[in-house]
């Protein structure tokens, strides 16, 4: 339900943020496969990556070919001016490259969680958001902001018409008044209460279902509310941030010297150890352990280690030990 040229950076970060929610649940599934045997439960019946799969497909995909049939010219950010413009390939890349997109992301970040880096399986939400918005503010050549407030080509024509007034606040409120009070727009509102709503309901879903593990009770610090808001802040909120602040220093420095500044910015927010970044991640409750070594302090039972009251607390001592 975003215009092509963004649709597959959004499904990546999608599919980052649902490995990360569910982060807990997948080290926990990893003991249990461990334990019963690889060829009697297969990784790619995992329930959390065929649901993250089934969600790019049947809402993901659908929504963006339909915006791209209804509205062309916005899907492809005016590129293509109408149906006639709308290459056919353009309809297989959109549908196909959000399953592609959120299954690779959700390979890389439950890549980092069971090897106990769920911080960098974080960074790669952050990365695919980032790339998103930057795409949809900034665009290839600045002018990515009207692309998306357009509703058509004659919209967007509209924002180089008349000289200089249609760069001042009172043009741009037109423009974001046309465009809200379009038909593209009402497309937007109707699928996006369904893409947005389920895309949330499942990633506050999977959080809420991995506090409540064993483990979970040692990293989460804050109350459970306050871990949602800083999770969504941390998702959502710093990528946009983000992509405003590289928009700007681009547009002011150029290219080459203001994404380079951007870039070391970032890695002085995000990498450190100091990082006030990591930092309110080490709040949110999610695993920073490798699935092998995860605590077990409720003393329930290892789902991979056998069965009887010391089953959980000797695998983990086996797995600690070799």
């Amino acid at each position: 339900m975003i215009p092509v040229q963004a649709a597959p950076l959004w499904a990546y970060g999608i599919g980052a943020t649902f490995a990360v929610a569910a982060g807990r649940q997948l080290q926990w599934w990893e003991r249990s496969v461990r334990g019963e045997g690889v060829r009697t439960r297969s990784r790619a019946a995992q329930p959390y990556l065929a649901l993250t799969v089934l969600y790019a497909a049947l809402l993901l995909a659908p929504s963006g070919a339909y915006l791209l049939w209804q509205d062309p010219a916005w899907a492809t950010m005016q590129v293509a001016h109408d149906h006639r413009g709308v290459w056919a390939g353009f309809a297989l890349f959109q549908t196909g490259s959000v399953v592609v997109g959120a299954l690779l992301g959700f390979l890389a970040a439950r890549l980092f969680v069971l090897v106990g880096a769920g911080y960098w399986g974080y960074l790669q939400a952050v990365a695919g958001y980032f790339l998103t918005f930057f795409t949809l503010v900034h665009g290839w050549d600045g002018t990515g902001y009207r692309r998306l407030l357009s509703p058509d080509a004659r919209g967007y024509a509209e924002w180089s018409a008349g000289g200089a007034d249609t760069h001042g606040v009172r043009a741009f409120v037109n423009h974001c008044l046309h465009f809200v009070t379009s038909g593209t727009f009402l497309a937007l509102l109707v699928l996006g209460a369904a893409v947005l709503g389920v895309m949330l309901l499942v990633e506050i879903g999977w959080l809420a279902e991995g506090w409540r593990l064993p483990g979970a009770a040692a990293d989460l610090k804050v109350s459970r509310p306050l871990a949602v808001v800083i999770a969504g802040a941390g998702v959502y909120g710093l990528p946009l941030a983000g992509a405003l602040g590289a928009s700007v220093l681009v547009r002011l420095l150029g290219w080459a010297l203001g994404a380079g500044l951007f870039a070391a910015l970032a890695g002085a927010v995000l990498l450190p150890r100091w990082s006030p970044v990591r930092r309110l991640y080490g709040l949110v409750g999610v695993p920073h352990r490798h699935w092998r070594v995860e605590p077990d302090p409720e003393g329930e039972p290892d789902p991979g280690a056998g069965s009887g009251p010391g089953a959980a607390g000797s695998a983990v001592r086996a797995s600690r030990s070799g």
